[in-house]
């Protein structure tokens, strides 16, 4: 009996639930009273005041309890917000004082594990990253060691980094096992890319074939981009023409997007003068062994075989050298002389194509903005020229806190398919920092459907 009497009531509830939009709000809302609570909680009496009054012109059947204390919740929410977004920023300080004072205004309260996991991982990282940066190898590979889950591949550089550690300190074994395990493990193509041209510096050929048939089975859809630079990296390749330099343009360094968003250095207004000399054309014997050097991938060896070049086309080879060892400035001055030099269309191009590359390794943005503006580019020196260029620019404005530009610049990279899942991220932030919190959240969903981590929670999180 007591059911057949309440479904009425049910069905009638159902109704007017449905037909709530129509009805007026008469009261507000918990989500209505959140800045109300954090104004009181922060103790400013003035902002609490100015928002009381618009509470009551929204809701005026509302009247407000006496003791505003009393509209404070049991448990945080908007602090649980400020807490992931400093360990976002990298404020760790600032998100441990965010903690400690979340614990005074909800004394039953404790951090979840999730946020104690993710404030170690991210103080982990900025340890490594200062080790790293101090050229303290041993320090940097105990700390991977001791934190497992930075060699994630969603932090893939500090997998590199480890193995540049590793190499530094002769053991090119634990380097190579290392690249292994990128290969192993991570699904972006670009990465894997990446790896193997850093992995062939120190393997041998057999390694790296052996490397290349780990990657084949789990990349079936880019077998051709696999065989053409298993063919590059170990010397099989079609030979070119003997006048033509041979590294006119191999698959740069940094092909793929910059991962995690550091701060940029100050870009220079003004291009370095890099002298031409009086070099011939071509008449430095040591030009084949030097590329043969290269080729291979070699590096350290190309430099050594090309002290003090004789001529352009071994200034350029040499060039090429440089800049995959992390010295731009040197390779810049190859580059120049062989684009000064004019020997070709083709050659004058990739010429400019290194010295745009060098200038983005330096992070002189503009100067490289200017040599692709007035260069006739292949479409993929194009597409990796810009998409560098973008995420450069897109990080600084995100750091000026020019949300709409760093959002616009991202979103160009993405319709060119460079967007990293990293720079993914710092554009979801964006949108948070716009008080954009639906788009921002619906970004972090997407990116957590994809790969589930700390850092897609913590945006979450932050955004719900």
């Amino acid at each position: 009996m007591r059911a057949a009497v309440t479904r009425p009531a049910l069905t009638l509830a159902l109704l007017l639930a449905l037909s709530a939009p129509a009805l007026a709000q008469t009261f507000p809302s918990d989500q209505d009273l959140e800045a109300l609570r954090f104004y009181t909680g922060q103790g400013d009496e003035v902002s609490a005041e100015a928002e009381l009054r618009r509470l009551r012109s929204q809701f005026p059947g509302w009247t407000p309890p006496e003791n505003l204390s009393t509209l404070q919740r049991s448990q945080p929410s908007t602090e649980i917000d400020l807490i992931y977004r400093r360990i976002a920023e990298g404020n760790l300080a600032g998100a441990k004082q965010a903690i400690s004072d979340t614990r005074k205004t909800f004394p039953g309260w404790t951090p979840p594990a999730e946020m104690e996991q993710l404030l170690a991982l991210t103080a982990a990282q900025q340890d490594f990253d200062a080790a790293v940066t101090a050229g303290q190898a041993q320090e940097a590979i105990s700390i991977v060691r001791a934190v497992p889950e930075l060699l994630r591949c969603d932090r893939v550089n500090n997998a590199w980094k480890t193995a540049e550690m590793q190499i530094a300190l002769s053991d090119t074994g634990s380097a190579l096992a290392t690249y292994r395990g990128v290969l192993a493990a991570c699904t972006g193509f670009a990465e894997i890319v990446a790896t193997l041209e850093k992995a062939s510096a120190i393997a041998s050929p057999a390694q790296m074939q052996d490397m290349f048939a780990l990657v084949r089975p789990r990349f079936t859809g880019n077998a051709a981009a696999l065989d053409a630079l298993e063919a590059r990296l170990l010397g099989t390749a079609p030979a070119t023409a003997a006048t033509a330099p041979a590294s006119a343009a191999p698959p740069p360094r940094r092909a793929a997007a910059a991962a995690p968003p550091a701060p940029a250095a100050a870009t220079s207004s003004a291009a370095p003068r890099a002298s031409t000399g009086t070099l011939p054309r071509q008449g430095d014997g040591r030009l084949a062994a030097t590329r043969a050097a290269a080729q291979s991938g070699a590096w350290a060896e190309c430099l050594a075989r090309s002290t003090n070049p004789g001529s352009v086309e071994l200034a350029y080879e040499r060039a090429w050298c440089a800049y995959n060892l992390d010295r731009p400035a040197e390779a810049l001055a190859g580059f120049t002389q062989m684009e000064r030099a004019r020997i070709s269309p083709d050659l004058t191009r990739d010429a400019r194509f290194g010295m745009a590359l060098s200038y983005l390794d330096q992070d002189m943005t503009e100067n490289a903005a200017q040599i692709a503006a007035a260069t006739d580019f292949t479409r993929e020196q194009r597409l990796t020229v810009e998409s560098i260029i973008l995420n450069q620019r897109g990080v600084r404005a995100y750091q000026r806190k020019d949300y709409h530009r760093a959002i616009a610049f991202f979103d160009a990279m993405e319709d060119m398919g460079k967007l990293t899942r990293d720079l993914a991220i710092l554009r979801a932030y964006a949108y948070l920092n716009l008080d954009k919190r639906e788009e921002a959240h619906r970004q972090f969903e997407t990116l957590h459907r994809q790969l589930a981590t700390k850092e897609t929670r913590a945006g979450m999180a932050a955004s719900r």
